[in-house]
């Protein structure tokens, strides 16, 4: 099951995440928020380091700790 977020508006969003590869050959992932699941991509927890936010818009997002 993919990790699930209902924002304040009561719209579920769900974490997904996209490998990348830089130019030099490293790879990161990119984490995103979509209102469907996408298998393929779907995140079951929340990654090591991130902490969940709220946008203004209401469109959650995850947020580094420093």
């Amino acid at each position: 099951m993919a990790f699930s977020k209902t924002n304040s508006k009561g719209t579920t969003y769900y974490l997904h995440a996209n490998e990348r590869v830089t130019k030099a050959g490293k790879k990161y992932n990119l984490y995103f928020f979509s209102k469907d699941v996408r298998a393929d991509k779907a995140v079951d927890a929340m990654p090591e380091g991130y902490e969940l936010i709220e946008m203004k818009t209401g469109l959650p997002a995850l947020k580094k700790i420093k």
